[in-house]
């Protein structure tokens, strides 16, 4: 028999760390608040950081994540609101730039994708999102970028917006939201998905059943394919056949819950606990 090919990996994780019902529920209690990070980098293989949305952080405070969190631990950063609440997207050139220029490159190899997320009221206009796209940089200090585009419009529902996604190689990130539109055209050399539907009453946020559905798609992206049972815009072209990193966070609606979910998920995708290549 042939020998089966490693896929990507798989990472699941949460948004942020700080969230005070998290204490005595996620965290032991009694844990100090500046303790929070290690402990949740240890339990968790990714966070999306939505503090880097709201305001400017210092290189520092980049340099002290990364000096919390275990060596195989990634951290998603969100862009700027300032560079995405804007009418002409062409003219986030300098916002981009702060960001970039910010000091997340201390974050070393633990600098994940970059999270640019756009209002639900944000229209798709072709040549504006490309001027956008156009912006971004593949690479900053020596360290390539892996970009995610997250919009929130029906109208982003275009093969013409696949296209560009897929020319300028940014990721598409598929949302499971109530309203939000559900994109699962694979564009980029990674998959970003954010898991928002999730319930408190649920211990795990989603019910086994779904979460064990979840676990396989999440597989499925990593070996290069696409799950058949979620929509594309755009299903007459097909993404090239090669495995691919996979980052999946439960977010938004059962937030008390979403560690959970995220550990039994990472369980799901890997037995053992731990982050690596799994096997198609």
């Amino acid at each position: 028999m042939p020998r089966k090919s490693a896929t990507g990996s798989i990472r699941a994780g949460i948004g942020g760390w700080t969230f005070e019902p998290w204490r005595g529920v996620f965290y032991p209690d009694g844990l100090p608040h500046s303790q929070e990070l290690p402990y949740a980098s240890h339990h968790l293989a990714t966070i999306e950081v939505n503090g880097t949305y709201y305001r400017t952080q210092k290189p520092a405070t980049f340099a002290s994540w990364a000096k919390e969190s275990p060596d195989n631990f990634v951290f998603s950063l969100k862009g700027p609101r300032y560079t995405t609440n804007r009418r002409v997207l062409a003219e986030a050139g300098e916002s981009i730039s702060r960001f970039i220029d910010s000091g997340i490159t201390e974050l070393g190899t633990k600098l994940g994708p970059l999270l640019w997320q756009f209002a639900p009221t944000k229209k798709f206009d072709e040549a504006d999102f490309a001027a956008f796209l156009d912006l971004l940089p593949a690479k900053v200090g020596g360290h390539n970028l892996k970009h995610a585009v997250e919009p929130r419009h029906p109208s982003f529902c275009t093969p013409e917006f696949i296209a560009l996604a897929r020319k300028k190689s940014v990721a598409i990130v598929f949302a499971d939201h109530a309203t939000y539109p559900a994109i699962a055209d694979v564009t980029a050399d990674f998959v970003y998905a954010r898991l928002q539907k999730g319930q408190d009453t649920i211990p795990t946020a989603y019910k086994p059943k779904a979460l064990g559905e979840w676990a396989e798609r999440a597989k499925v992206w990593a070996s290069g394919s696409v799950p058949q049972d979620i929509p594309t815009i755009d299903p007459k072209i097909k993404p090239p056949q090669k495995s691919r990193d996979v980052f999946v966070y439960f977010i938004h609606e059962g937030k008390v819950r979403a560690p959970a979910a995220a550990m039994a998920f990472q369980e799901l995708v890997s037995p053992t606990g731990k982050v690596g290549k799994t096997r198609a």
